[in-house]
């Protein structure tokens, strides 16, 4: 019994750090909602929200991924929080899509994404740390530790 709690354990934990399965792509055509870039031109840095109803959100980086969840009446009209599915980032260092809940993010590097300073997407602690000491960055903030207004405040150089 012992073994097969353990192994179930294991393997929730591992499904939380593999990448995400079948987790859309964006199209020639997908706009970010919240700057309006074309997103597919950046592979390494999509982001993506998919809703219950099947369609999806897609984003330039998680800086705006993070702009558009602290705002929906804004960007997504009509859509409420509860209505997600899923929230996906790409892992910097493998380019996989992530659960972006279970990501890190690392701030203040000197690795800039599409719209300029980002919230670098790591998979796991380790990577996160390495990538923190090898690009400089200011600091690693889990998912739900985000503050709603450092997105805006990278736009401005400003890691705080």
């Amino acid at each position: 019994m012992l073994r097969r709690t353990l192994l179930a354990a294991a393997l929730a934990c591992w499904a939380g750090l593999a990448p995400a399965q079948d987790v859309p792509k964006p199209g020639a055509k997908d706009l970010c909602p919240v700057c309006g870039m074309i997103v597919s031109k950046y592979p390494n840095w999509v982001a993506v929200v998919t809703w219950k109803d099947g369609h999806a959100h897609f984003f330039d980086g998680a800086k705006d991924l993070f702009k558009f969840l602290n705002d929906l009446r804004k960007y997504a009209p009509g859509h409420r929080r509860e209505d997600i599915a899923g929230i996906y980032v790409t892992d910097f260092y493998n380019l996989e899509r992530i659960d972006a809940r279970r990501a890190l993010f690392v701030v203040g590097s000197d690795v800039l994404g599409p719209m300029g300073h980002e919230l670098v997407a790591l998979a796991s602690r380790a990577d996160a740390e390495d990538f923190l000491k090898d690009h400089k960055g200011k600091r690693i903030i889990a998912f739900d530790r985000v503050p709603p207004e450092l997105p805006a405040a990278l736009d401005y150089g400003r890691f705080d």
